[in-house]
């Protein structure tokens, strides 16, 4: 993004949630008058898309459901630097305006700003949705000495005075000696999309969504439909997400181009309508950063669709109860054992068919996200109890 579109965006941006949403603040302010107002929460990310599915789609629904949750959006900028430039006076400017007892936040370049929240009076939730200390040496960008270091600083004086919770059990291997009370709210998945049919695929499609790179084994996956398609030419693997590594530079790109569909980001409503139509979900991962301790939500949302899943050989995985019933593990360096996986796939379609059932029965019984947001509906009841005392 140029520096005068830049300027532009944020100006317009300025205006247009002035114009659309001063009437907010107005019915917030005699709303915070009132005795028996329910508490109000700020939901805070400078990076996520405005549709994101952990936080529009699960947390803040949830939230409303006993809160006054806002939850604002913001012009999405790649660079760290703009972002701490434009965006955290807008983020200020959002706390001011909604005046919240409780600041939910997900991105660690808001923990400067959290700690003037906690210093005006809010509780102070952070998430950790990823381990940054494993994360920063397989950054291509916003990394270096002392961003390392500046992170480093606010993140242990955080442990002190914030409340926490994590999106991975593994996480807490990093974070330990926590003053405050902590919760574990895994992403796992919408009951909804359970409720869908399942899928019945005939052809030789594949499905993949994330952000699409070779830490999340791009490079393996296409050396395996390169395989597959000596046998099947047919074969397809539709990608979902943001491309972040370049395509031209892939062994296999050029020889598996026309086997490969590329939709960029969507929703998730777009791309599991296109999920219904194939054999099975890849969530592979490399063993790079966090990955080892980390699962991808995607792997849940694939079981809910009733997708049979493949994924890397990580012990996590081996470690869930009765994961061959509905699932692969898988090298996700080794593109001939995924290419005889996929090949399996295509050849039995009924016993692929069942593994979906089986992992969509998972879902319903364990790996769901009402059971996980009670977890932090348990946080929240917890804090809320505490801002009310401090007002009487």
């Amino acid at each position: 993004m140029g520096f005068v579109q830049l300027i532009l965006s944020t100006y317009f941006y300025l205006i247009f949630d002035f114009t659309t949403n001063h009437w907010i603040f107005a019915a917030n302010q005699s709303l915070h008058s009132l005795p028996n107002a329910p508490i109000r929460v700020l939901l805070l990310s400078t990076v996520h898309q405005p549709n994101d599915p952990r936080i529009a789609g699960k947390i803040a629904p949830v939230l409303a459901e006993k809160y006054e949750v806002f939850r604002p959006t913001f012009p999405l900028i790649k660079q760290l630097i703009w972002r701490v430039v434009w965006l955290q006076p807008l983020v200020l400017w959002h706390f001011l305006r909604f005046k919240p007892q409780i600041v939910h936040i997900f991105v660690p370049e808001l923990l400067p700003l959290a700690f003037v929240f906690r210093w005006l009076g809010a509780v102070v939730i952070y998430e950790v949705q990823e381990n940054l200390y494993q994360k920063f040496p397989t950054k291509t960008y916003n990394r270096g000495w002392f961003l390392e270091q500046f992170f480093a600083f606010f993140d242990r004086r955080a442990r002190r005075c914030f409340y926490f919770i994590f999106t991975e059990k593994g996480y807490l291997k990093e974070y330990q000696n926590l003053t405050h009370d902590h919760e574990i709210v895994h992403n796992f998945a919408d009951l909804k999309w359970t409720k869908t049919l399942l899928p019945h695929a005939t052809s030789c499609d594949f499905f993949y969504a994330g952000v699409i790179s070779t830490n999340r084994a791009l490079d393996t996956m296409l050396a395996a439909i390169a395989l597959v398609s000596t046998q099947y030419p047919a074969v397809r693997l539709h990608l979902f997400g943001q491309v972040s590594w370049p395509l031209n530079n892939l062994p296999h790109y050029f020889e598996t181009k026309e086997n490969l569909v590329f939709y960029g980001y969507q929703t998730q409503e777009t791309a599991f309508r296109q999920a219904q139509n194939c054999r099975a979900g890849l969530a592979l991962l490399k063993p790079v950063g966090d990955y080892l301790d980390s699962y991808p939500s995607k792997l849940f949302d694939y079981m809910a669709l009733g997708l049979p899943v493949v994924v890397s050989d990580f012990p996590l995985y081996a470690a869930m109860p009765n994961f061959e019933k509905y699932g692969f593990r898988c090298s996700p360096h080794d593109a001939q054992q995924l290419s005889e996986i996929l090949i399996w796939l295509i050849e039995h379609p009924e016993e692929a068919q069942e593994m979906g059932k089986k992992g969509r029965e998972a879902v319903e019984n364990q790996y769901n996200w009402p059971a996980e947001a009670q977890k932090m509906l348990d946080l929240y009841e917890k804090l809320s109890r505490l801002q009310q005392q401090k007002s009487e």
